[in-house]
């Protein structure tokens, strides 16, 4: 007989409870519940800085088919709070697989819970908005569970940012992954130099910037803009991240200092850095309602009317009021198609450009590769 399955429970904020079984971690967690639209991808999602502070919700029903393996992770930890699936497969079956999903979330501490109505829960959170939840297992109580969860401080405001970033500034230099090679390591001399500000930085960011033999220093999010013009780069790239950007307003004063001292000097901004760039220059940051995350939301490039499908995860944008004002020096470049809202900006003087979705594909469709390729052209421009 299969062992018995331990029983878990979902509280929502609203007091909605959803009942289900542990897979992973056993214990007790606290997160912004939001729910993901991919199909797969969820070994890249787990190990994304920028869902620290969540709950995923997966809305594909079987989640753990292809397991785990050691190629894949987007940074060296899961992030997440807490992880939920209709229906978890412990029995994966890739050539790649090193250990089960379960497996792995046990050894990150992080708790699953499973064998719940997630297409009742998407359209909830859909209709009444994204909102704090606590998974346990140990505590059966709703109304217990719902105290603890009150008393949580949540994300408006709090600078997540600062607890996901790296602790010291690194160097990378390595390419993408390729079938039956793996990682490319054996790259041509660099031809540039880039600081990349880590606000919750995902490996694949640094990969394509690689490929594109860029150099890349990575320093903390609390870099000051004289540390990182003495590193005397040719462009600067700001990372996505987790959380609210109200909480990271240092970072947007190095990055207007930046622009101002030099402002020949290339920048790339995506998902919280992009919010960043925007809040540097006088815009102001809205919080969703139930935020995009997933691989297949579709974003229209305004400059000539195309379509990517993208990969994205936020949970707050730049408000779209700012490029009606001539006092704000960006050009929205591209649209949401679902809710409209800013998808990407241009500054229209200066070489900076910034998107909210993630280019680097990880996981998620290669539509948005251009825009490395854009940030190269501005830097041999300079």
């Amino acid at each position: 007989m299969p062992p018995k399955k331990k029983k878990a429970v979902l509280v929502l904020n609203d007091g909605t409870v959803l009942p289900g079984y542990n897979f992973g971690a056993q214990g007790e967690t606290i997160g912004e519940v939001v729910f993901h639209t991919g199909m797969t991808g969820y070994q890249e999602i787990l190990t994304d800085p920028s869902y620290h502070g969540q709950i995923v919700t997966m809305t594909y029903t079987q989640i753990g088919n292809t397991g785990i393996n050691l190629e894949d992770l987007e940074s060296k930890r899961v992030w997440v709070e807490g992880f939920v699936a209709r229906e978890y497969m412990d029995s994966p079956s890739n050539f790649r697989s090193k250990m089960s999903l379960g497996q792995y979330l046990k050894s990150q501490k992080v708790v699953g819970i499973e064998d719940l109505d997630t297409r009742f829960l998407t359209r909830h959170i859909r209709n009444q908005g994204s909102m704090p939840g606590i998974i346990s297992t140990e505590d059966g109580d709703p109304k217990s569970l719902l105290k603890k969860l009150k008393a949580d401080r949540g994300l408006l405001g709090i600078d997540l940012a600062v607890e996901v970033t790296c602790p010291a500034p690194y160097d990378f230099y390595e390419g993408t992954w390729e079938l039956g090679t793996g990682y490319k390591k054996d790259l041509p001399e660099p031809r540039f130099k880039v600081v990349a500000m880590d606000f919750g930085i995902k490996t694949n960011i640094l990969r394509k910037l690689s490929d594109r033999r860029i150099f890349v220093r990575v320093v903390p999010a609390q870099t000051t803009a004289e540390q990182i013009l003495k590193e005397n780069p040719d462009g600067v790239f700001l990372s996505n991240g987790p959380g609210d950007p109200a909480g990271c307003d240092y970072a947007a004063q190095a990055i207007r200092k930046i622009s101002e001292q030099r402002p020949d000097l290339p920048i790339f901004g995506i998902c919280l850095g992009h919010q960043i760039l925007g809040m540097a220059f006088g815009a102001d940051i809205e919080k969703l309602k139930f935020g995009h995350h997933g691989a297949n939301h579709p974003v229209m490039d305004l400059s000539n009317r195309k379509v990517e499908i993208t990969s994205q995860n936020h949970c707050f944008a730049v408000e779209p009021r700012f490029f009606q004002s001539p006092d704000f020096p960006f050009s929205l470049t591209h649209v949401n198609l679902n809710d409209q809202t800013c998808e990407g900006m241009e500054h229209r003087t200066l070489p900076i450009f910034s998107v909210q979705y993630h280019p680097e594909a990880s996981p998620g469709p290669h539509d948005s590769d251009y825009l490395y390729d854009h940030f190269v052209e501005l830097m041999e421009e300079k």
